[in-house]
């Protein structure tokens, strides 16, 4: 387990601040402790600072995780989010969809959302934002990027694509031997 550096560090926050903007922040300094990112095994962990410590008692060859997995660090060196941080990423997002119970399984399969199965949406999304996507119970079901702006979405036909897929809770399922 170490810091991340500052490219690391920098691209870990681009790809938060796609769904959150300046919410990183609220993130971070929480009122009820501290918190940071910490890498092991190129995957980055978002834990508290207390646990941090309780942790590095233990050595790099026993520890496998560590706090909650934000995302994973490719071979290429691109961040990529993971499933784990949904509850993170619900708390702090600035731009929600709500699918209808239609398009629900639909996207937990790995799908794209079309216009059809949009049930609500917050006003002035802008063309590819970070969204978190839920059901019409306010149950989050997963993330993904915006294809179109929410004013344009009105005047699409109800096929095209309005929400394009990045990760669902469905992936629990689907990647169970992939996770760790």
């Amino acid at each position: 387990m170490r810091p991340l550096t500052e490219d690391e560090t920098k691209k870990v926050f681009e790809k938060l601040a796609k769904f959150i903007g300046r919410n990183i922040e609220m993130m971070i300094n929480r009122s009820d402790e501290l918190y940071c990112f910490r890498i092991v095994k190129d995957r980055v962990f978002y834990i508290s600072e207390s646990n941090m410590r309780l942790a590095s008692n233990i050595g790099r060859d026993n520890l496998l995780a560590v706090g909650t997995c934000v995302g994973k660090f490719t071979k290429s060196g691109k961040f990529h989010l993971t499933i784990h941080c949904l509850d993170y990423l619900s708390q702090y997002v600035k731009y929600k969809v709500w699918v209808k119970p239609s398009a629900e399984m639909s996207f937990l399969y790995g799908n794209n959302i079309n216009k059809a199965g949009v049930g609500r949406m917050t006003d002035d999304t802008p063309q590819y934002a970070g969204v978190v996507v839920y059901n019409m119970n306010d149950v989050p079901l997963g993330f993904g990027v915006a294809a179109q702006s929410t004013a344009y979405v009105k005047e699409l036909d109800p096929t095209a694509n309005v929400i394009l897929h990045q990760c669902d809770v469905g992936e629990y399922l689907r990647f169970e031997d992939e996770m760790f």
